[in-house]
């Protein structure tokens, strides 16, 4: 029992690394999506660059935070922990010899065929024009999926290695490499779209070389060497492409989305898009940091047969998750509205955009919780080798969402797509849930059955506060986030307000969480304190 109760401080010390970091490359991200808000907006040329940019970008998921990182890093760190670092070292430099040689067979077959392709993931576009576009465009950003997926692997050694800093920089990285080919496309007048395009390769090799320097810092060089089917490689293999839906059925959802999107209207994908991108500040902050920390953490334990100590990590990481994510998406839901105002409407995006995203997002932010658990709940999974269960459960809720969104669609058009992604992700998690408990790998202890309705209750006392000082506030400056298809007010104000309600929100959850026992003052500490090392061990080399 002592050994799981300490696991717990370097659990949240690799949370708070990996979420200290994503949480700047989201505010990295925000400052890239205003930026394309602005120059670009939200039609039909805004349409053809997510798509191409989100087809590579699926797999980028898929991999680096999926079914590479699940299939890879339990046999690495097996490796590790029974052969040393050597041993552990050389199976990375068998996988990387094999997965270039797949990646640039892939890229290249993709890359060819993306005139094919294109048509049937934006089927909508063949009517608007802009199918020409996206396939040329999809065929500059595809190369970044190759190095990107090397970059995974390198990623999954240092996080092995318990040194997550690096990796977690990477995605930082991609958004200012974006921002630098936006503004030079403004100065000079270039096509936005097309300058994107080149900037999201360009990203891909600047994060490999970011992590090739990294590993070599760690004493974790890995060379290229001729590829061999060694019987772990083979193991990792068989296991990416389950994996990959077993824990990519979000991304998938969003891949289906768009294509349903392009038969909705022009706009339709970017208005999912932007939606999608403020819910990913807390799924990316919370939910990756916590499936990326977990991970290797239960493998060794689960290896080593300690039970216990996967038992606590599993449950400390569901309530990290409630505690984080079921206050974010109440605060998201309610101030939809404002939120979409302040990060995007400028320039090129207008009051109608506004409106259609904010609807969006409030759709999204139902899921929000369940997208997180998906990423504490796998683990369990993966950490024992069992694939298949994740990816019968995956596909299911991936067919509802399908079926779902179908229906929604007809009558809520974007919204609908929006919430029937929201409803799947809710059904996935309960059916991971489920099945862990049955199998006894997951329990409910003290603490969490204790803390579980008390975070409710702090949830519901925090809204019904924002929803007091919205009132306030539209009381006494008036609708400065825009109403009625009215423009939004004064940029300052919208900033300085929503700020306003955002710290609000979170002092009165904080306080009423510790106040009727949801959290306590120590738990805060001691992540603050997890944090603070993290951030110290991250200018290590």
């Amino acid at each position: 029992m002592s050994h799981a109760a300490s696991s717990s401080p370097s659990f949240l010390r690799a949370v708070a690394t990996v979420g200290s970091f994503t949480l700047l490359s989201r505010i990295t991200g925000f400052a890239r999506d205003i930026l394309i808000a602005a120059f670009l907006g939200a039609g039909a040329a805004a349409d053809a660059f997510f798509v191409a940019f989100q087809f590579p970008n699926l797999f980028r998921r898929l991999f680096a935070e999926g079914a590479f990182a699940a299939g890879f890093v339990p046999v690495f760190s097996h490796l590790l922990e029974k052969h040393g670092r050597a041993r552990a070292l050389a199976f990375a430099e068998e996988v990387m010899a094999v997965l270039t040689s797949i990646l640039a067979l892939f890229s290249a077959v993709m890359i060819a065929l993306m005139p094919w392709v294109m048509p049937v993931i934006a089927p909508g576009f063949a009517e608007t024009g802009e199918l020409a576009r996206a396939t040329e465009l999809a065929r500059i950003t595809f190369p970044y999926l190759f190095f990107i997926s090397l970059v995974s692997l390198q990623s999954g050694v240092m996080n092995a290695l318990d040194r997550f800093a690096a990796a977690a920089i990477t995605p930082i990285l991609l958004n200012l490499t974006l921002i630098t080919f936006l503004l030079i496309a403004v100065s000079l007048e270039g096509e936005l779209s097309l300058f994107l395009a080149y900037g999201v390769s360009t990203a891909g090799v600047v994060q490999f070389f970011w992590m090739w320097a990294a590993c070599r810092r760690a004493m974790a060089g890995i060379r290229f060497v001729r590829p061999r089917l060694s019987q772990e490689v083979k193991d990792v293999l068989k296991r990416i492409l389950p994996l990959s839906l077993g824990v990519g059925v979000y991304q998938i959802n969003i891949l289906v989305n768009n294509a349903l999107a392009t038969l909705i209207s022009a706009g339709a994908v970017s208005w999912l898009y932007f939606a999608d991108r403020v819910t990913q500040l807390p799924l990316g902050v919370v939910g990756v940091a916590v499936g990326v920390a977990l991970l290797p953490m239960l493998s060794r334990q689960i290896q080593a047969g300690n039970e216990a100590a996967a038992m606590n990590n599993q449950n400390r990481a569901v309530e990290i998750t409630l505690l984080l994510t079921l206050p974010a998406a109440a605060g998201i839901a309610m101030l939809s509205g404002p939120i979409t105002a302040t990060l995007f409407e400028r320039g090129a995006f207008d009051a109608s955009d506004r409106y259609a995203v904010a609807t969006a997002l409030a759709a999204f932010s139902i899921g929000l919780p369940a997208y997180v658990l998906v990423k504490a709940l796998a683990p369990g999974f993966f950490g024992r080798y069992d694939t298949m269960t994740p990816v019968k459960i995956s596909v299911v809720s991936l067919v509802i969402n399908v079926v779902f969104a179908l229906i929604l669609m007809r009558v809520f058009g974007h919204f609908g797509i929006a919430l029937a992604t929201s409803l799947s992700a809710w059904i996935n998690a309960g059916a991971l849930a489920v099945v862990l408990f049955r199998r006894g790998h997951f329990r409910l202890d003290p603490r969490l059955i204790h803390r579980f309705p008390r975070i409710i209750l702090a949830t519901v006392i925090m809204m019904g506060t924002l929803g007091i000082a919205r009132w306030v506030v539209d009381s006494i400056v008036g609708p400065v986030f825009g109403a009625n298809g009215a423009a939004a007010g004064p940029e300052f104000m919208r900033v300085i307000i929503l700020a306003f309600l955002i710290t609000t929100g979170v002092i009165v959850f904080v306080l009423s969480a510790i106040a009727i026992g949801a959290a306590e003052k120590s738990d805060l500490d001691q992540l603050r304190r997890s944090t603070a090392v993290s951030n110290k061990e991250s200018t290590t080399p």
